[in-house]
Parts: structure tokens; sequence; C-alpha cells
């Protein structure tokens, strides 16, 4: 009589039971367990974690027999930028496409924001406020300084805006678009409090939109305001977070802005929700296209600037956004982490020194930490703790960051010269490629190899 082979159930169930589920994975299963426990939604800084399609899946063409490229080391390539050419009377005029984007005193430290001010005057470029109102640190510190006028208010002044070289007005931002800003009670010190007229110490939660407009027709009127207070000498830029990007880019031009800043979910936050980080707004990549494709369609490229922001980080990163049809692009997180975020040691007194300790109070440890809204940064980039700021001194993060930026845009002018062009402005989408699908259909660009633009000129 045959006999059934025996099965090795317990190999078997070995198998299963190290068998991680992916839609309930460890990581959901975590946030599940808090939320259980706590009855609250989970806060953090820094920008989305998840993989999304990103300028990583682009890749230049270079010049070889068919395009001429140019000597890296004898002939010119031009960086310089300007920014709004199409009503201020005064447009900006960078030495680089690299601007520092808005961060806030109170999410950083006002060692971390005179830091900022002196690299970009150094390199040529501008940097911004943030949320809360100018600091006499950044001001002064700052050739170019762009001030942001955001639905909170918050240290908002009329002799501010005039002392400002440009102004932006915050329609949302990419890390979380409809929604707020957040400024927990550790970080609203007596200075912070004075400034946006809050009291110490406790949660700061900004509005989620302006308070004296409800659509495009108010915000023409802000602009125009803002145009009379500063006699028409400064440029107008409008930031929307991505989402309908095509839509709010054609109706931020029809209000009269001069320059549109779009920026995409990767973007950088001091503090928000995780569900509006990881769950709300689309990749910078997809973003990009849309807003070209709306100044296109208004036959409004040469007019309105266009400035991109959300997960920059390289050079790289910079040649793809200006040849997908960006004039500048901002740059926040890389910004923070060349000032020392997430590093193991900071430099105090001309010496290095050891923050392990406190990454391990904080339950993380370099690389990846993401706990700005605690304000105990441990190497005093996001804090207002008058010991833990002067970790991070001024001349120290203003060579850091000069160093950085002057490496990113030595990387554009070269993969610029590489495509046979002479100003970094002359990139563009024939320049580029695509190594996935999503890309291509993402960006408007071939797929690598083929003429196929997935969803372009009738391709299915």
């Amino acid at each position: 009589m045959a006999t059934r082979p025996r099965l090795d159930t317990d190999a078997t169930s070995a198998s299963l039971s190290l068998e991680e589920s992916a839609g309930l994975n460890r990581h959901i299963i975590q946030y599940i367990q808090h939320a259980a426990a706590t009855g609250l939604y989970e806060i953090r800084g820094l920008g989305a974690k998840r993989v999304l399609p990103h300028f990583d899946d682009l890749v230049f063409l270079g010049a070889s027999l068919s395009r001429y490229p140019l000597e890296g080391y004898r002939e010119k390539c031009s960086s310089k930028t300007l920014l709004g050419t199409r009503f201020a009377k005064k447009p900006i005029e960078l030495e680089v496409p690299i601007t520092i984007a808005g961060m806030s005193f109170g999410a950083l430290s006002a060692n971390v924001k005179e830091a900022l001010g002196r690299a970009a005057t150094e390199i040529g470029t501008s940097t911004t406020t943030g949320d809360g109102g100018m600091t006499s640190e950044e001001r002064q510190s700052s050739k170019t300084l762009v001030y942001q006028c955001l639905p909170s208010r918050y240290g908002f002044r009329p002799d501010d805006v005039r002392r400002a070289d440009a102004i932006e007005i915050v329609i949302g931002q990419g890390a979380k678009p409809g929604g707020g800003g957040m400024l927990l009670g550790q970080k609203v010190s007596a200075r912070v409090a004075k400034m946006r007229t809050l009291p110490e110490g406790i949660d700061q939660r900004s509005a989620c939109r302006h308070p004296d407009w409800t659509g495009p027709d108010d915000l023409a009127i802000k602009i125009k305001e803002l145009r009379e207070i500063t006699d028409w000498q400064k440029p107008i830029y409008v930031k929307v977070g991505a989402t309908r990007v095509f839509h709010d880019v054609k109706l931020a031009v029809h209000a009269g802005a001069d320059v549109v800043v779009v920026d995409g979910m990767q973007g950088g936050t001091a503090a928000t929700q995780v569900a509006f980080i990881e769950h709300v707004g689309i990749p910078t990549l997809a973003a990009v296209r849309q807003a070209v494709d709306a100044l296109e369609e208004l036959n409004m490229t040469e007019e309105v600037q266009l400035i991109v922001s959300g997960g920059i980080r390289t050079g790289a990163d910079v040649a793809k956004a200006l040849a997908l049809g960006a004039t500048a692009v901002a740059i926040g997180q890389g910004v923070l982490v060349a000032l020392g975020c997430n590093s193991a040691s900071y430099i105090q007194r001309g010496e290095h020194r050891s923050a392990l300790e406190d990454y391990h109070r904080l339950g993380t440890a370099p690389g990846y930490c993401h706990h700005c809204q605690t304000g105990r940064c441990p190497v005093g980039v996001t804090t207002q703790d008058s010991i833990l700021e002067q970790r991070l001194e001024p001349a120290v993060g203003a060579k850091r960051v000069r160093n950085y930026l002057k490496t990113l845009n030595m990387e554009l002018t070269m993969i610029a010269r590489a495509c046979g062009k002479q100003d970094v402005h002359h990139l563009e989408r024939e320049d580029l490629v695509a190594l996935t699908i999503e890309a291509a259909a993402m960006a408007g660009v071939p797929l690598a190899g083929t003429s196929w633009i997935p969803g372009r000129n009738g391709n299915p």
C-alpha cells in the first residue's frame, strides 16, 4: 500500500511565521498601535520617506558626434539668472539658478538664518525668510532676501516688505498642501513669541489659507497692494504646493505673479502630520512638467519665471529641473544637511564634538533623524534652545553651505557643457530621456532607447 509523502510542516510554519504582510507591514502595525494607544496622529519633520518617481529616473544625452560638447576648462558656461522680469522695476539678478528656500526663524535658529544669508551672499544667490517674519540677522547677512507673506501673517510687517528684495506669497507648501504650518511649544521661545505675537511655550498652528481672500481674484488684489507698497520695484512670487499644478500656475499668472514657485511633495517641513507628508501632493517630477505646460499654453514662458523646489539635492537634479523648463530651483533640506543635519558631530570652537548621545536621547541616530519638531536638534540647526543653538557657528555653517552651493553649480555647468550648452538655461527636454515608464509619462520625455512618450502625442 502506497504512503503519502510527509510534508515538512515545521519548515513551512517557520517560513510563514517570518513572512511580512505587504498591506499590514511593521510600519502600519506600529502606526495603528500608536493611534490606538494615544488617540493622536504622528508629527515629524523633513520630507516624504516613501519611494517616489524622482529626477534620478532621468538621464542626460551628452554630446558626441551628433552634438558638439564644450571644453570644460576653456569655454565658459553662464549660470546667471534673472527673476521677476514681468512687472518689477528691479528684477533680481543672481549668479546661479540655485536659491535657498523659505524656512522660518522658529523652525531654524537665528545662527542658522545668519549662516544661510552669508552663504547666499558669497555665492551670489538669494535666501528666503519663512513664517514668523524677518530677523535682523538674515537681513543684514543676505544681499538678496525674499520676504514671505504666509496665511498666518505671523510677524508680517509693511516696513519689512519694503526692506525685502522680493515678496513671495505662499499659498501652499509641498510637504503639506492644503494644511497650515506647525511650531510646537518647545520651539516658541521668548523671541519667537514676541515676533509672532504669541504666548511663549504654547503650540502654534498656522492657518491653511489667507484670511483676506477666497480665490484668485482676491489674490490679484493682494498682489496689487504689495506692488503699491513697494512702488512696483520688487518682484512678486506666488508659491503653491504641488497638487493641481496646471490650473494653479495659470491662476497665479492671471493674478499678476512675476515668478511662480512650485513645491513638490518631497519638500521638507519642520513639523507636520505624517499623513500630510506621505499622502498629500504629487512628486516634484510630475509637477515641473505640468507647470511648464501651463506657462506654454499661456505663451508666458519668457515673461514668467518658474522656480521648482522639493527634493532637489544635487547639481544633476538642478540641471534636470532646468532642462524640463524651470528657471531656477529652491533648496531646503539639502541646505540643512550641508549645515550638519544628521551629522554625527558638530564643530564648536574649531573642534569636532560628538552628538551621538543627543541622538540617542531622541531615540534615533545620524542618518535617520527627523525630529526637527522637538527643538532638541543635536547639531543646533532646528532648535531655539540657547545652548543647543550655539552648536552651529554662523561662520562655519556659512562656509559649508557655500561649498555645497558652489559644488551644485559646478556640476550643473559641467552637465550643460557636456550637452553643448554655453548657458545653463539652454538645457532643454530634448537633452533628457527617462529610465522608467512612470518618469517618461510624468516628465514628458522619451523612454531611453525609444521615441515613446507615454500619454503624449496620441501614444497610449
